[in-house]
């Protein structure tokens, strides 16, 4: 079997790029619940805002090619949570796909209607107004309210209304996605240094990307992503208990710190390595001198 073709940068620049990886990684892990956090706050304020029966938003999945309903609120909203449409299908579709805001009296009667989706949440809606999610790359997803309860139709005031709410929505999801997209990141990092310096070709940085995020959440950091996993559930519980969190792991990277640095001490003088109050060969307790 031919051997693994080399990066072509050296070590130490592949090194710096796997913890910027890393890091990149650590921050997905750490904000998808943050970001979910604002998205159920807009359809939470835009459900009060229009009297609604409901609202919901759903993200675009380009890996499995799917609009996805991830966040709900209302009394009849939270039957549509993890629905999957294609891009292409119902209101929701049709808004996505035309990137054009929609408002509907009569939504039964509508043949853009998609009536399936209806019968998996149990609700049928009388009326409706969906508008698109859209940054700087396109259209992303869609926001759907559902029924004000005060008047049997939406007006063109509330398209407006509702486009405000999307655009928070759509500014809180690329800002979580610019840290969770690390091939992407990576592979911007290197495309600008590349031209800057008239450096590498597309496949050579393709190979440095492969290289910097293929072990990414892989076995040999298990221990890592479950302590991360942890921190998050942590924050999303409790906020308050971060400060604790905070000052239990400077204390372990302190201790950390002072058993490396004694050591390196052993290694260069000789002599044996002594934990802070752990007695010595000799009898005595061992002090930390790096205090």
């Amino acid at each position: 079997m031919a051997d693994k073709p080399r990066p072509p940068i050296g070590p130490e620049a592949l090194d710096v790029l796997r913890r910027i990886a890393i890091r990149g990684e650590i921050a997905r892990r750490l904000e998808t619940e943050s970001a979910r956090a604002v998205l159920r706050s807009v359809v939470d304020a835009t459900v009060a805002l229009f009297e609604a029966e409901a609202a919901s938003i759903a993200l675009y999945d380009p890996t499995t090619d799917r609009l996805v309903f991830e966040v709900a609120a209302g009394e009849q909203g939270q039957g549509v949570i993890g629905v999957a449409i294609r891009p292409d299908q119902g209101i929701a579709g049709y808004v996505f796909t035309s990137g054009q805001a929609l408002a509907l009296s009569d939504v039964a009667s509508d043949p853009r209607f998609g009536r399936s989706v209806a019968e998996k949440t149990a609700y049928l809606p009388r009326s409706i107004v969906a508008v698109p999610l859209v940054d700087d790359h396109g259209t992303i997803g869609v926001l759907e309210v559902l029924d004000k309860r005060s008047q049997a139709a939406f007006s063109l005031r509330d398209i407006e209304l509702a486009a405000v709410f999307a655009r928070q929505a759509a500014v809180a999801i690329r800002a979580s996605r610019v840290e969770r997209d690390l091939a992407s990141l990576v592979r911007a990092t290197l495309g600008d240094l590349a031209s800057s310096s008239g450096g590498a070709s597309d496949a050579a940085i393709e190979e440095l990307v492969q290289a910097a995020t293929e072990r990414i959440g892989g076995d040999d950091d298990s221990r890592l992503w479950a302590l991360v996993e942890r921190i998050a559930r942590i924050r999303k519980i409790d906020p308050g208990r971060l400060e604790l969190v905070s000052d239990l792991l400077d204390a372990l990277v302190r201790e950390s710190e002072r058993d490396a640095r004694a050591r390196r001490r052993v290694r260069s003088g000789g002599g044996t390595a002594v934990r802070p109050g752990t007695a010595s060969p000799g009898g005595s307790v061992g002090r930390d001198r790096d205090r």
